[in-house]
């Protein structure tokens, strides 16, 4: 039970931020806005919004759109349109199609695929001792204790290209 009201709200609030996406394109691709319904319009955004970075951007445009329906000046209404520009790139951002795990973490890189990106080599391409020796050489010439680098850096960078040469010898960190 508690499943399908959670996504009758989702699904009304999905609703609710599609009405508001049409009625900010209407106002901002319109030649002359009607300010006070855009004031309106954002109120209302800020009191129904449950998504803290809308009702961010749209709290700071109130004052730019009351401004902008009390004055002709069109440095305001220009501004007042960039704020409503503000607004509807946060509501496309909501409303975008999310595809695969949302805030899922990083897949976690293997112990070879590590060595490889602290070397500076290529995740998926065949390797030969050469390319690991001189990518090991090119990345050691800056992490060298006597060059300004750190004795950890250097050593872990060791580590790496005996890893990569010997993939066998070492058990997983």
């Amino acid at each position: 039970m508690a499943y399908s009201s959670s996504l009758l709200n989702v699904a009304r609030m999905m609703e609710r931020l599609e009405s508001w996406k049409l009625a900010l394109e209407r106002l901002r691709s319109a030649e002359f806005a009607d300010w006070a319904e855009a004031g309106r319009l954002v109120a209302e955004i800020v009191r129904m919004s449950s998504d803290a970075t809308l009702r961010q951007a749209a709290e700071q445009a109130l004052p730019v759109l009351r401004q902008a329906a009390d004055n002709d000046d069109h440095s305001v209404t220009q501004a007042a349109r960039r704020r409503v520009g503000v607004i509807l790139d946060v509501v496309h951002d909501l409303t975008a199609p999310r595809f695969g795990r949302r805030n899922a973490a990083p897949k976690k890189l293997s112990r070879e695929d590590r060595a490889r990106k602290m070397l500076g080599l290529p995740l998926a391409v065949q390797l030969t001792c050469d390319d690991i020796n001189q990518a090991y050489r090119r990345a050691a010439k800056g992490m060298h204790p006597d060059q300004g680098g750190s004795a950890q850096a250097f050593i872990d960078l060791s580590s790496a290209r005996d890893i990569l040469i010997h993939p066998g010898a070492h058990k997983d960190a």
